[in-house]
């Protein structure tokens, strides 16, 4: 699987919005942001991230609607592996330490069974 291109913060908060609300227009993207800055702004960011082939654009009566080109999945992947890398030393073993060490993060019963075999299965397929 290849690399998606870097983004800048602005790129990435504007992709997480997309990929949460799966398509919206400008402005319904703009009031999700954080600090946002002006609609030109955002539009222009908009462009940025279609010509990178991040978004596509489908005009719907006065408005664009831009949704993301890239599947939920592979976005979650390649933003792990940047987090990993950046955060981490690309140590698997630090990231899920970090996880397992936030106070707000209790695993159920059942979602340290599922981790467990996922585990497993990733230890048999030598991962």
């Amino acid at each position: 699987m290849t690399e998606l291109p870097p983004l800048s913060r602005r790129e990435r908060e504007v992709m997480d919005i997309v990929h949460e609300l799966g398509g919206a227009a400008a402005a319904r993207i703009r009031e999700r942001m954080t600090d946002p800055p002006s609609d030109s702004a955002v539009r222009s960011v908009l462009r940025i991230l279609v010509e990178k082939g991040q978004l596509s654009a489908e005009w719907d009566g006065p408005r664009y609607v831009y949704s993301p080109t890239v599947s939920t999945h592979r976005a979650r992947s390649s933003a792990m592996r940047h987090v990993l890398k950046t955060f981490f030393g690309g140590s698997v073993e630090g990231a899920v330490t970090a996880l397992l060490q936030l106070e707000d993060s209790t695993l159920t019963p059942d979602e340290r069974a599922r981790i467990r075999a996922l585990i497993d299965r990733a230890s048999k397929e030598g991962r």
